[in-house]
């Protein structure tokens, strides 16, 4: 495999939330153990979150040290491979002179989430690759840009994802029949998170007995609309299941954050609630989250799931990769993902229950069939050098 020069974009520090950190650097991470030139950039232009007093600020002082630290001890060498320019255009990690040296011998740029702005020199890299981890968000608005009807913020969104020269999509059905995720324009083409299994090696036997997931209730804007339909989070597919924790004796927890969860009415019909913060303060507080817990169970986002996107959760390969089942909402991954065993889907309410129970009744094999699982399916070896190929094809 010849031995390329790679900058991947993310959030990981201007959202210094453990989830966040290892989806965009096992990007890194994973093409770092591939052998190639790989760089991490964060340049977003704006202001970085701080979850403390949950307000953005300008100081990225304990942002830069949050993923430093989290590189350094991840693969000793990270923490030398990453450029965040801030919003006053200072560079933390690389020096601009170092970066402007990556960018130009750069060959293949990757725009993951479209969280990078596409500065001149970025845009002279040869191939510029977006890959769009939240469908039918990301479209929502081109049936009214083909029509001529869109925004002018709109416009501006799908010029600059134009500027790109490949796409990619975990809404692994956009362009297949029955998926709802609007097409034209781009010609999305699927993939799906990498993870890098090594990381997530070692959990042992899970500490407690109980079913969780890490949440975010309700994204502060509003839901995509297409064509007059309004799409939600996972407050509407919570409504489908929310009498659940009455017909189990299984524990069912949420680390909850984001929006204004009703927390009495979920502690009423028996979720047990812990703080979502409290448990994604750091990378490795989420991983040992997931290492304690027994399996995940989660419902998806209403706009994954109406319009049979296709999309899996990068959460939920977390804990596959752990040996920890998993029992999540299909969004139609089931047409092309072998689920049943580790991974078990469900629609309804009764589909959710069934799965509970079978992970209950026959442990050692659902948990043994979660690391297959992620290992066939999301092993960053394998994801990353078929990205990569398709990328430059």
């Amino acid at each position: 495999m010849q031995k390329r020069t790679i900058i991947v974009s993310g959030l990981a520090a201007t959202y210094p939330l453990g989830g966040v950190a290892w989806d965009y650097v096992q990007y890194l991470h994973g093409f770092y153990k591939l052998g190639h030139d790989v760089y991490y950039l964060e340049d977003t232009g704006g202001w970085a979150y701080d979850p403390f007093n949950v307000t953005f600020v300008e100081d990225l002082t304990y942002h830069i040290g949050y993923l430093e630290d989290f590189l350094k001890r991840l693969e000793p060498g990270l923490e030398k491979r990453f450029c965040v320019r801030g919003p006053d255009d200072r560079h933390w990690g690389l020096s601009r002179e170092e970066l402007a040296a990556v960018v130009a011998r750069a060959d293949v740029f990757f725009n993951i989430s479209t969280t990078c702005q596409l500065r001149e020199e970025y845009e002279r890299i040869p191939v510029k690759v977006l890959i769009d981890s939240d469908p039918m968000y990301t479209q929502s608005d081109i049936p009214r840009y083909l029509r001529g009807e869109a925004d002018a913020n709109a416009v501006k969104n799908i010029e600059n994802m134009r500027r790109h020269d490949v796409f990619f999509s975990f809404g692994e059905n956009v362009g297949r029949p029955g998926c709802l995720v609007p097409t034209g324009v781009f010609d999305w083409k699927p993939t799906r998170q990498p993870i890098v299994l090594g990381a997530w090696e070692g959990a042992g036997r899970y500490a407690r007995e109980a079913f969780t997931t890490v949440l975010s209730w309700q994204p502060k804007e509003k839901g995509p609309e297409v064509e007059g339909v309004r799409y939600g989070g996972k407050n509407m597919e919570f409504e489908k299941i929310m009498d659940l924790p009455g017909k189990t004796d299984a524990v069912l927890e949420l680390a909850l954050g984001g929006g204004r969860p009703p927390r009495e009415l979920l502690e009423e019909k028996g979720w047990r609630l812990v703080d979502g913060f409290a448990m994604s303060q750091t990378p490795w507080r989420y991983r040992d989250y997931i290492w304690e817990s027994m399996a995940e169970f989660s419902p998806a986002k209403n706009a994954y799931v109406a319009s049979k996107s296709g999309w899996f959760s990068c959460r939920s390969a977390c804990y596959l990769a752990s040996g920890r089942p998993v029992v999540v909402q299909d969004t139609g991954f089931s047409d092309f993902l072998d689920v049943g065993e580790g991974v078990l889907a469900f629609t309804d309410e009764a589909g959710a229950l069934a799965g509970i129970e079978a992970v209950r009744r026959d442990y050692d094999r659902h948990a043994t069939a979660a690391m297959a699982f992620a290992k066939r399916y999301f092993d960053s070896d394998v994801v990353l050098a078929k990205l990569l190929q398709d990328a430059l094809g």
